[in-house]
């Protein structure tokens, strides 16, 4: 089975796993993409689900984040991993957007990866979520591990591994396909113990044996 026929089997079997597969981040507006997406990094979006309507309740616009006391923001948002350098990314990214994008988060891989804490897996997951755009597709730590596991790329890279699989991945299905590998990684392909018998891609997958 190539590249593309292989792809296209695991997010069909993958898409009957789980229909309703997307971001699991709670927002109302871009901005709030943006800031959920800086501060899940290395947390859980269950623990940023938890943190950020308090947080969007009191900061309700983006000069809000941009004007407020920085030591303010990193108390707020004090029981997240590295909250100190989230939350100047999050003001800093604040202000950029204002002084050099009226205001309005940009729509554009180019410049979205211009912001204060933003690399490609952010800005991958801020065009899709808050625009439907899909640029490329956003590899965290469970596309990363499965796609290596499913064969899809030999890279640790994370460019990498998102080059490979643009190549056997429509482009309407980029974001999907980030979906899809993120809740089979959460639910049964774990990182210390993949769940085999569980596993619908068991017959596809050449790490069906490894424990």
């Amino acid at each position: 089975m190539d590249g593309k026929k292989k792809t296209a089997e695991i997010i069909k079997r993958l898409g009957k796993e789980y229909p309703s597969a997307e971001t699991t981040l709670d927002f109302g507006s871009p901005f709030e993409v943006l800031v959920a997406t800086i501060l899940s990094a290395q947390t859980t979006d269950a623990h940023v689900n938890r943190v950020t309507p308090a947080l969007f309740k009191k900061y309700g616009s983006i000069r809000a984040y941009a004007e407020a006391p920085l030591e303010d923001l990193q108390k707020d948002l004090a029981s997240i991993n590295f909250y100190n350098n989230k939350a100047r990314h999050i003001q800093a990214s604040a202000r950029m957007i204002i002084e050099k994008y009226d205001s309005e988060v940009p729509r554009t891989m180019e410049e979205l990866v211009t912001l204060p804490g933003v690399a490609r897996k952010t800005a991958n997951i801020v065009l899709s979520a808050a625009f439907g755009i899909n640029e490329g597709i956003a590899v965290d730590t469970h596309v990363k591990r499965l796609a290596n596991r499913l064969g899809l790329t030999t890279h640790r890279d994370p460019v990498k591994i998102e080059a490979d699989l643009m190549k056997t991945t429509p482009s309407g299905e980029w974001s999907h396909l980030s979906h899809l590998l993120i809740y089979h990684g959460r639910k049964v392909c774990k990182a210390l113990k993949p769940d085999h018998a569980a596993c619908v891609l068991r017959d596809i997958c050449p790490s069906a044996d490894i424990n």
